[in-house]
């Protein structure tokens, strides 16, 4: 279950880092919430998210980074929607991925501590 998640969050925001460089529907949400001039270092962080979430299948390290970096940026993804009084129906997909991004930090920090201890 835990490889299906970091597959799913790492092809997702290759995806999504992709498209905020060629999608118009991309360029117009950007501008919607007021972030237009910030879409090329999301779509960036969205990509460098997506391939370390990747590799970290085989490195934790590179996981615990991309999912918290990934985790922070959905989570001011749902303060923007709020902000802009995005109907909560629009909110979600924010949502589920802060917190499958959340999960996967949670889990190989601790992982990681358990690990440190045993050791």
């Amino acid at each position: 279950m835990r490889l299906v998640l970091y597959i799913l969050s790492g092809a997702s925001f290759i995806f999504f880092g992709m498209a905020c460089f060629c999608s118009d529907l991309f360029v117009n949400e950007f501008y919607r919430y007021g972030l237009s001039e910030f879409r090329p270092i999301v779509g960036f962080f969205q990509l460098l998210g997506g391939i370390g979430c990747i590799i970290g299948i085989y490195n934790k390290k590179i996981l615990i980074i991309s999912s918290l970096g990934l985790s922070v940026m959905m989570l001011l993804g749902v303060a923007t929607r709020i902000k802009i009084n995005d109907t909560f129906i629009q909110t979600i997909p924010a949502l589920i991925y802060f917190t499958v991004n959340a999960i996967i930090f949670i889990d190989n920090v601790a992982k990681a501590k358990k690990k440190k201890i045993e050791n």
